[in-house]
């Protein structure tokens, strides 16, 4: 049977087809880990483990300052222009050192402050310590990622993601087996360790190509560009840790540990089918994006992607969904609470899957303040609503507060996508009567 052009030609078919595999094998080993996890440490020491999660992903942005969207969109503009490219390199660089310099004293001064908020323990300052000393390699590690994507070289991302993805779950459940939560605390805070030596063994060469290490310079001649993306990904990056932190820390207070272990459990659940989008945002929409600039070309593009993901996506979802109590009962025996909060999480998740196909015109086109602006009030949204649930219908209350929140941005971010082509489209009719 001939395969129809669509599909043959189909470049985000053939990554997202690719990027299905690792998925699979990602779903496999977490699956493994998380009934590991909550036969060892249970929904309590899960909800710890979520909680450095959530600091660790918040020091991803901030140790390079939030360079990851940029170093993919201008490698994906400058890969042939070997000065552009050192000019970007030399200032990420610069960003990267002040990232770090900030980054470790407040870490290691702090260490008490930081584990009582997030654990509401000091018991726990020596794991902060220790991501401290890691910090070079997560900033490291953050930048080599962004020039991947910026390549689109998605079979090496791929095949980078599984091995480090193995070597961080092997880790994992070898210090589980030894020292229980503190094992699993320790191996969570050295794994961009390992993810850097991964990305070095298989990247180097191509990496090699393209950044030339002893031409770099202590000087950010692309830091105004740049800039633009360290707002946005702090917005995005940083303040979202905090809050899922913050609502974490609510459901211990206002129902109890295991009520923010069940949540942080399904937020986990999630985060591992939504990874698959995220990888295709950064290798595929964002450098084609950037290269369109009418409203008819961008409505055929969202459209083709729709047709691609939203399919794929639903069914997966509708799957997740039906088997829900077969999840619970092999991965999380005994969490009977999180089957009501499958259907909104779901149904939450896909919207903001649509929502963020189109949010990334946003990155595309560095407008920094429509980003800003619907990411606050995302978060704003999920926070207010969070709360306010939370004291009528318990733990659901979080994932309901996730779809509306989701509902209400996808309609703002299409109505500003809208406005913004419209904008363009009149400064051009204007142009040309002049």
């Amino acid at each position: 049977m001939k395969i129809p052009a669509f599909l043959r030609n189909n470049l985000l078919l053939k990554m997202t087809s690719l990027n299905a595999g690792a998925i699979v094998v990602r779903l496999f080993i977490s699956a493994i880990i998380q009934r590991l996890l909550t036969e060892y440490v249970g929904p309590v020491g899960q909800y710890k483990i979520g909680q450095l999660r959530s600091i660790s992903q918040l020091l991803v942005s901030v140790t390079s300052l939030g360079t990851f969207n940029g170093v993919v969109k201008y490698i994906a503009e400058y890969k042939t222009d070997e000065i552009k490219l050192q000019k970007l390199f030399s200032s990420v660089f610069v960003f990267l050192v002040v990232g770090v310099s900030i980054t470790v004293p407040v870490l290691l001064i702090f260490s008490d402050e930081i584990s009582l908020h997030l654990f509401a323990s000091t018991e726990y300052s020596f794991v902060i310590k220790l991501l401290a000393v890691v910090v070079p390699f997560i900033a490291i590690q953050r930048v080599f990622n962004g020039v991947i994507n910026g390549l689109s070289e998605y079979k090496k991302f791929v095949k980078i993601d599984i091995i480090s993805y193995l070597a961080g779950s092997v880790l994992t459940v070898v210090f589980l087996f030894q020292y229980n939560l503190n094992g699993v605390l320790v191996a969570i805070a050295i794994t961009p360790i390992v993810q850097v030596l991964v990305l070095l063994s298989v990247f180097y060469r191509v990496l090699r190509e393209y950044l030339q290490f002893k031409k770099l310079q202590f000087r950010a001649p692309m830091a105004k560009a740049l800039l633009a993306f360290t707002v946005m990904s702090f917005v995005s990056s940083i303040l979202l840790p905090l809050v899922e932190i913050d609502i974490r820390s609510m459901l211990d207070e206002k129902l109890s540990g295991r009520d923010a272990g069940i949540w942080t459990n399904m937020t986990f659940i999630s985060h591992n089918y939504m990874v698959f989008s995220g990888s295709i945002f950064t290798l595929y929409v964002i450098p084609k994006f950037a290269g369109i600039y009418d409203s008819h070309n961008f409505k055929k593009e969202v459209i083709s992607i729709y047709k691609t993901l939203l399919p794929l996506f639903a069914v997966g979802m509708v799957l997740v969904y039906l088997f829900r109590n077969v999840i619970i009962d092999l991965i999380y025996p005994g969490q009977y609470e999180m089957a009501s909060l499958f259907k909104w999480q779901l149904m939450g998740d896909f919207v903001r899957l649509a929502s963020l196909v189109l949010a990334h015109q946003f990155l595309a086109k560095k407008l920094v303040i429509n980003f800003v602006v619907t990411e606050i009030m995302s978060l704003a949204l999920f926070y207010g609503f969070a709360y306010y649930f939370v004291g009528i219908y318990g733990i659901e209350g979080v994932v309901m507060a996730h779809l509306l929140r989701y509902i209400i941005y996808f309609l703002v971010v299409l109505f500003l996508i809208i406005r913004y082509f419209k904008k363009q489209e009149r400064r051009a009719s204007l142009g040309g009567r002049n």
